[in-house]
């Protein structure tokens, strides 16, 4: 009766760490995937849907420049390009909300778990405070500013050499166009 006792002591005693355990584990995930969560609120990465929207928007304001060079006037062009742009606007401004609801919708559920495979809790802690950083910030703030300077210098040092290679490729690009619509 003794032992009978003692095992069932001990199977209580054994069953009350390993729900105690599985509690520390629970906590341990949820305050993992709070940091996760944090993560995922400050990294900004559902901006990636805007820019699957608005590529090809871009791109179809581009080939309509190239499209319509050359082969009209630029008054005729202008008014093009301003009808284009609007049907284009149109696509954008439909499209980037479906775009970014749904990255909103999947974001948790297809990044987290990549997160919390690839990373540590002090990993992810660390990333955080990189993603928090007012110097961060602060660099963010002046990179358009350092990419313009940059752009303007890049231009003067280099345009009288690129320039005209820009020109012939258009020109080349133009003329092949105005030959295919033209042929046959």
């Amino acid at each position: 009766m003794k032992t009978l006792y003692k095992i069932t002591r001990l199977a209580a005693l054994i069953l009350s760490a390993s729900l105690l355990c599985g509690a520390a584990q629970a906590q341990a995930a949820d305050a993992r995937q709070a940091l996760v969560d944090k993560l995922l609120t400050l990294w900004h990465v559902d901006d990636v849907a805007v820019v699957m929207v608005q590529r090809p928007a871009a791109s179809a304001m581009e080939q309509a420049r190239i499209a319509l060079q050359g082969r009209v006037s630029a008054e005729k062009r202008d008014r093009t390009l301003k009808d284009i742009s609007s049907d284009v606007q149109t696509y954008v401004d439909e499209a980037t909300p479906l775009a970014r609801q749904s990255a909103q919708r999947l974001l948790k559920p297809t990044l987290s778990p990549l997160l919390l495979q690839q990373f540590n809790d002090e990993e992810l802690r660390q990333i955080i405070a990189l993603l928090e950083s007012p110097v961060k910030k602060k660099f963010e703030k002046l990179a358009p500013e350092l990419e313009r300077t940059l752009g303007e210098k890049v231009a003067e040092d280099s345009g009288a050499a690129i320039n005209p290679k820009l020109q012939t490729m258009t020109q080349a690009v133009g003329l092949k166009l105005r030959a295919a619509s033209i042929a046959p």
